[in-house]
């Protein structure tokens, strides 16, 4: 019988373990810079299917999350209009890392340092399975779009812009 590789406990996975969600573990090799092509393709799955999170800041620079479909980017001037302010984006990778706790290509919504206001794709949650990042580069979680919305204060937007 092959030994399961082990995974060391995130605070992501920590999180979602002490919510009682049942999540699958799925690490693959890292690429930088790669993004969700590269995690979708090493875990064989649709790109689509692949959450990124995405750390921004509103005009007053307060934090906050964005979920995106990995095939699709996210319209800030869109986002911006939907959630009532002048403009919204990208933190630095150092920001977002004093936000959250997790490095950038391993930032996860779920065990962040801080509460952060949480805004998904509305479509994403209408997928069977997602696949999202588990607070480490290399690691996504799967889990139903619906345990979003019971951890979180997830906040639907449309605001996806297709990058095919």
């Amino acid at each position: 019988m092959a030994k399961k590789e082990h995974i060391s406990e995130t605070p992501a996975t920590a999180f979602l373990r002490k919510h009682a969600v049942v999540f699958g573990e799925h690490p693959y090799a890292y690429e930088d810079k790669g993004g969700t092509s590269v995690s979708a393709r090493e875990l064989g799955v649709d790109e689509h299917a692949v959450v990124k999170t995405l750390v921004m800041e509103d005009d007053a620079a307060k934090p906050l999350i964005v979920l995106m479909h990995g095939d699709c980017k996210v319209s800030t001037k869109e986002l911006a209009r939907q959630i009532g302010c002048k403009k919204i984006e990208p933190c630095k990778p150092e920001v977002a890392n004093r936000h959250t706790g997790f490095l950038v290509g391993g930032t996860s919504p779920f065990g962040t340092r801080k509460l952060l206001p949480v805004y998904v794709e509305r479509s994403i949650l209408d997928l069977p399975t997602i696949y999202i990042n588990g607070g480490r580069r290399g690691y996504l979680v799967s889990l139903a779009p619906a345990e979003l919305c019971r951890l979180l204060d997830v906040r639907p937007v449309e605001v996806a812009l297709s990058e095919r």
